[in-house]
């Protein structure tokens, strides 16, 4: 079992406040959207929960720990993975090469081990091949077999961005932080990507939160919603409550007659 909370996180830049006492609680197995305009704090917060920021005040809590003050590879060690705005990917190696790398922090064997592979039998052997079928299970669940061996210098970038994806879920993560996976992609990626998201949480059994600007996406797939701007807090609720709130009809859904 899983639970995870944000309590009042604050964080300022050069005397500005980005985020300002921003607190949510997140369900197990729940897709939990941010939203809110450029600038507002969204990829802020991910950046403190997921600790490449330190917040200023306020604690991320995740199993009754507050991880706050840990390394990004230690928080990641503890189950939280994440794709990035601008895709961070190597280009010059292969998908299947990109996707072991989301397995480092599983793999108990160590560069000697590696180095002396005299069979199949071996730890690093074995090893190995545990953690290829678990990327190759990754590769069939997006649908990646016909570009599995391709540089992802070669990809479309809605491709690309299937990749860093598939490289969190390498990871096994309990929560998942998806910042604008949809962004680059076009109508029928962003579709398939609403299926994937879905079947994440299901087949995974991982908690997402994702900052998303394609209300459709949000609004469809959502359990709850919190709505940010200039680094507070708005509304929180069910997309039906986020929907009809009047400041965010006003401000991200466009006015109503």
């Amino acid at each position: 079992m899983t639970s995870f909370k944000v309590e009042n996180l604050s964080i300022s830049f050069g005397g500005l406040k980005a985020v300002n006492g921003v607190g949510f609680d997140v369900a197990e197995n729940a897709i939990f959207s941010i939203i809110g305009p450029n600038g507002s704090g969204k990829t802020t917060i991910f950046n403190m929960i997921s600790g490449i920021y330190k917040p200023d005040s306020g604690a991320v809590i995740l199993n009754g720990e507050n991880i706050v003050g840990l390394t990004p590879d230690r928080i990641a060690r503890k189950g939280i993975a994440r794709t990035f705005q601008n895709i961070e990917l190597f280009k010059n190696a292969t998908i299947m090469d990109n996707l072991m790398l989301g397995r480092h922090i599983h793999m108990k064997t160590g560069v000697w081990d590696g180095a002396f592979m005299w069979g199949r039998s071996s730890r690093a052997a074995r090893e190995e091949i545990a953690h290829r079928e678990v990327v190759e299970g990754i590769i069939d669940f997006l649908d990646l077999q016909s570009s599995r061996d391709q540089f992802v210098a070669n990809l479309p970038y809605g491709t690309r961005k299937l990749v860093e994806l598939g490289r969190a879920l390498a990871l096994e993560p309990r929560i998942l932080l998806l910042d604008e996976p949809s962004a680059g992609m076009n109508t029928e990626e962003k579709e398939d990507l609403r299926i994937w998201i879905k079947d994440i949480r299901e087949e995974y059994q991982t908690t997402i939160l994702l900052i998303e600007h394609d209300m459709n996406m949000v609004m469809g797939i959502s359990n709850r919603i919190l709505a940010i701007n200039h680094g507070e807090k708005i509304v929180e609720g069910t997309p039906q409550e986020v929907q009809h709130h009047p400041e965010v009809i006003k401000a991200y859904l466009g006015e109503v007659e």
